[in-house]
């Protein structure tokens, strides 16, 4: 099933992405590419304005996220506190000489109980659009009721080898070269073959062509299909 989303005027919390997504209380995952970070941000910031206490963190290494509080090595107090005073909040163990924050040293069941979503990113993609996981990858929480999986629709028509992270493992899980251009049908095949994700968020379906895409790529899978634009917001029930 694909949905396209576009601005809703007065649409209500169920038309947010978060909504659309099926977020629920709890952890969810969020692997892939094309927009993970984003879609994190994009998540915690509607859940927040309902009131929800939302920490965004990872299972494997983020950046800070500017202009949001990220609080480093937190204990159980700290981070109880700064999420009732702001809602939303990021925490994570600072990886000396990188910037970058790793996971929490509280223990992801203890995180559920502090606060009302944990949205953790369980993957890297090195700026990339599209993903095949190595066998260490991702690195999902037990705990998490489901897994959203990132793709970024600027891959589609690009050769394998620069629109794909680990492109050589994506060119054999899709039965295709590294230099053959990545398609709905190479991403269906690889979706397939891992068999990782509960639900797809096709982000950058920004234009006709896109969202055509999305649709054939949607067409090939079972479960639930989102496509949209994390950068414009759009949202277009259909």
């Amino acid at each position: 099933m694909l949905f396209y989303v576009k601005n809703n005027e007065g649409g209500g919390a169920a038309m947010c992405f978060a909504g659309l997504l099926g977020i629920r209380p709890g952890v969810t995952a969020v692997i892939g590419g094309g927009g993970k970070t984003t879609l994190l941000r994009t998540l915690g910031t509607e859940l927040a304005a309902d009131g929800a206490r939302v920490l965004l963190c990872t299972t494997t290494k983020i950046f800070p996220f500017g202009g949001l509080f990220n609080l480093p090595d937190p204990t159980e107090d700290s981070l109880a506190q700064a999420l009732e005073a702001r809602c939303l909040v990021c925490a994570g163990t600072p990886v000396p000489g990188t910037g970058k924050l790793a996971a929490p040293a509280i223990p992801m069941a203890r995180l559920m109980e502090l606060a009302d979503y944990v949205l953790a990113e369980a993957d890297g993609a090195a700026g990339r659009p599209l993903k095949a996981h190595a066998p260490h990858e991702p690195v999902i929480p037990p705990e998490a009721n489901q897994t959203v999986l990132v793709i970024g629709a600027s891959g589609f028509g690009r050769p394998i080898a620069e629109a794909a992270h680990r492109p050589g493992l994506y060119a054999r899980l899709a039965g295709a070269e590294e230099s053959a251009p990545a398609s709905p049908e190479t991403e269906a095949a690889v979706l397939l073959a891992e068999g990782l994700h509960t639900r797809v968020f096709i982000n950058q379906a920004e234009t006709a062509e896109a969202r055509r895409q999305a649709a054939a790529l949607a067409a090939r899978l079972s479960g639930p299909v989102l496509a949209g634009s994390l950068m414009r917001k759009e949202r277009y029930p259909c």
